[in-house]
């Protein structure tokens, strides 16, 4: 049993230069090494706001499309008031 252990032992692979900096580091490298580590390139809410803005996009092209080409009306019609009033007086109507 022993020497199959010892065996086990020489055939382990030398640890990583990086592995043994990493351990024998301080706690202020450590400190370091975590913050470069967890810094990110593309905020968090910046990808929040983008996200917001391209539903809203998408909203807008979505009623354009679905109002001028399926409905055959004008596409920039959408964006009236009374367009809209009247959209909902027909869902009203029917429901």
């Amino acid at each position: 049993m022993t020497n199959k252990m010892q065996e086990l032992n020489k055939n382990e692979k030398p640890k990583t230069q990086r592995y043994q900096e990493k351990e024998t580091s301080t706690k202020e490298e450590k400190k370091q090494w975590y913050q470069r580590r967890t810094k990110r390139s593309f905020p968090i809410w910046l990808r929040l706001l983008l996200l917001i803005c391209g539903i809203i996009v998408c909203f807008a092209v979505g009623t354009m499309v679905g109002y001028g080409v399926i409905g055959d009306g004008k596409p920039m019609n959408v964006f009236e008031k009374e367009t809209w009033t009247h959209i909902i007086d027909l869902v009203e109507k029917d429901g």
